[in-house]
């Protein structure tokens, strides 16, 4: 592990408030990261590593990386080799998810599948492993882009919570990066040199989320201000002037 840096003291502090107000690690808790090989999973496995030699609640980290079947390169022996180097325990499973979720039937949504099937699975890993919390690399951006998302496509005011029991308690579901801009993330990993793996996804430039994130980000060019005010209006909702 690198020595600390500013974006790492920013990135510390953000995940630090996360895991306090939402109460997301405690005594004895066996977490498992889901670890795509993305900059955002990397940082939260990352993170979680040195925040567990700090702090004086003990709980362990295991992470799970699903291959979803596009072919191309692997992403296992770099992601092998990072978890090595942390000393976490690393599980690869190959999946065809992402071939079902592009299959002919379902080409007007591939994501909704390859993400329902990919959760469902990370939950049987977390079992299979005894972990009790499954902490997936959500950053605040995520937050704010699936409000749009599930209005824009869903039609219904909801979003992603940064913690959620889950099956009548036997899973905790946490994203300890949900206070976390995605700028702050790519500035750790530059920081870090963490080895990103590129995402195969054939469609992961025009995604739903990308075509809101575009839309996003031109609104916050306009105004560095709307990306905090979006995020906190999720907390400050107004039930008297909504629908009925």
């Amino acid at each position: 592990m690198r020595p600390a840096g500013h974006a790492y003291a920013a990135l510390n502090r953000t995940i630090g408030k996360a895991i306090h107000d939402y109460e997301m690690i405690r005594e004895g808790d066996r977490i498992l990261v889901g670890l795509s090989g993305g900059g955002d999973s990397l940082s939260l496995l990352w993170m979680l590593i040195d925040r567990k030699r700090r702090v004086r609640v003990p709980y362990e980290v295991c992470a799970v990386h699903l291959d979803l079947g596009f072919g191309g390169e692997p992403a296992a022996p770099a992601l092998h080799a990072f978890c090595r180097a942390l000393g976490v325990p690393l599980r690869v499973e190959l999946t065809d998810f992402g071939r079902r979720g592009h299959s002919p039937e379902n080409r007007e949504n591939p994501c909704f599948l390859c993400a329902r099937l990919r959760r469902r699975r990370l939950f049987e890993i977390a079992d299979e492993l005894g972990c009790g919390t499954l902490a997936l690399g959500h950053t605040q951006d995520d937050v704010i882009e699936t409000l749009f998302i599930n209005m824009f496509y869903a039609g219904e005011i909801s979003t992603m919570r940064p913690a959620q029991s889950l099956f009548e308690g036997r899973f905790t579901l946490v994203r300890p990066l949900a206070y976390a801009g995605k700028g702050l993330i790519e500035r750790f990993v530059r920081e870090q040199r963490l080895p990103v793996v590129e995402n195969p996804c054939p469609t992961s430039g025009t995604s739903r989320r990308r075509m809101v994130s575009r839309l996003l980000n031109g609104l916050y060019r306009d105004n560095p201000k709307i990306r905090g005010n979006i995020f906190r209006a999720l907390r400050h909702v107004r039930p008297e002037y909504l629908l009925k």
